[in-house]
């Protein structure tokens, strides 16, 4: 029998409004913790406010909820379906010869469409909400006003040291370790130039850039050629690194585009790679998350029993958590090909749970 169309919406209304209920009190929990673990990081900062505080779990919640939105379906998905076996709908809707999968159609189509919205919309906004957190985060904890990025015409980045300012160009990243080619560097006090320096080659070593055979110019013009130069930095390979790696900060649209600009500029793209991915499959592994959370909620025992059985639910979902991290670290450190740890989880997951589902309807 054909799913009817009023059973459909039913179905699928129950289920986004379980997602909004859940969804507020998570939200709220998640916007408290990180409130009050920003604010005792900031108790030694004398510069950093309790609003400030507020405001970067604010920029940060958006990128918290991504990471929670699966836990979110889960739970939303389980309540639908505890609830409506509980009021006697299931097993009236399979007397009328309506299987599980029809049943669990509605369910799985909005969740596949939470998913992408999540990806296409939710996460542009998630990113540049998070870039503006980083942005704090780096001024409050780390006193750095350094700015970094990476553009078609190469690496910029702009340090500030006891009064001077430096913005260092680089057409080109030769390795990982920051060895540089093509370097040009703008000395400013204030606003007055001081100096720039052209250099074939420089790379990054701890408390200096190191600048081979540079050519200084003077503001009147004049040029001189040096064998060495260093200039003081508090900047580190791991922070650049960590900074331009941080695909988080990314919008999805942007991906595409940054990764080919980290490539054409020498620097790794996995993690990037991965991350791209990741999303991609995100609506899937959501598919997934239904269709376990339909094999501990469609039959439940009458009496007692019930809460084991959601117990044993919601640990499964935190498994599934726990394995896709686990498959991600290894798909960031290059380990496992990005797209194989990205997409085996949903994948694997869902098979699982197929198999459990085509079990309970065969029996």
């Amino acid at each position: 029998m054909r799913l009817p169309l009023t059973l459909t919406l039913y179905i699928g209304r129950r289920f986004l409004q379980y997602v909004g209920i859940v969804t507020v009190p998570v939200a709220g929990v998640a916007w408290l913790v990180d409130s009050v673990e920003i604010s005792r990081r900031a108790a030694s900062r004398e510069a950093m406010t309790f609003e400030n505080a507020l405001e970067m779990a604010t920029y940060k919640l958006p990128h918290v909820m991504e990471d929670l939105i699966p836990f979110i379906v889960l739970l939303a998905a389980m309540i639908t379906f505890f609830r409506l076996t509980r009021d006697s709908e299931l097993p009236v809707i399979r007397a009328a010869g309506i299987s599980i999968w029809q049943f669990a159609l509605p369910v799985i189509v909005i969740a596949l469409l939470i998913g992408a919205l999540r990806v296409t919309a939710f996460n542009p906004i998630s990113a540049a909400l998070y870039t503006r957190y980083d942005q704090l985060s780096g001024i409050f904890f780390h006193g750095r006003p350094n700015t970094i990025a990476l553009s078609s015409t190469g690496l910029w980045i702009r340090q500030a040291d006891a009064g001077t300012t430096s913005i260092v160009h680089a057409r080109r990243v030769v390795t990982d370790e920051l060895e540089l080619s093509g370097v040009t560097v703008f000395n400013f006090a204030g606003d007055r130039f001081i100096s720039r320096i052209d250099a074939p080659t420089g790379r990054l070593e701890p408390g200096a850039w190191i600048l081979d055979r540079p050519t200084v110019f003077s503001p009147d013009g004049m040029a001189r050629r040096m064998g060495e130069i260093r200039i003081p930095t508090t900047l580190t390979t791991e922070r650049i690194q960590g900074t331009l790696s941080s695909p988080e900060t990314v919008s999805f649209w942007d991906l595409p585009a940054f990764i080919r600009l980290l490539e054409s500029s020498g620097f790794r793209t996995i993690r990037h790679v991965f991350h791209w991915h990741r999303l991609v499959a995100s609506p899937f592994l959501l598919v997934a998350i239904v269709l376990v959370a339909a094999t501990f909620s469609l039959r439940l025992p009458r009496r007692g029993g019930a809460a084991i059985i959601l117990g044993i639910g919601i640990g499964v979902g935190f498994a599934i958590f726990l394995v896709s991290n686990i498959v991600a670290a290894f798909g960031r450190g290059g380990i496992v090909p990005p797209a194989l740890a990205a997409w085996a989880p949903p994948v694997i997951w869902s098979l699982l749970a197929t198999a459990s589902l085509l079990h309970l309807e065969d029996g």
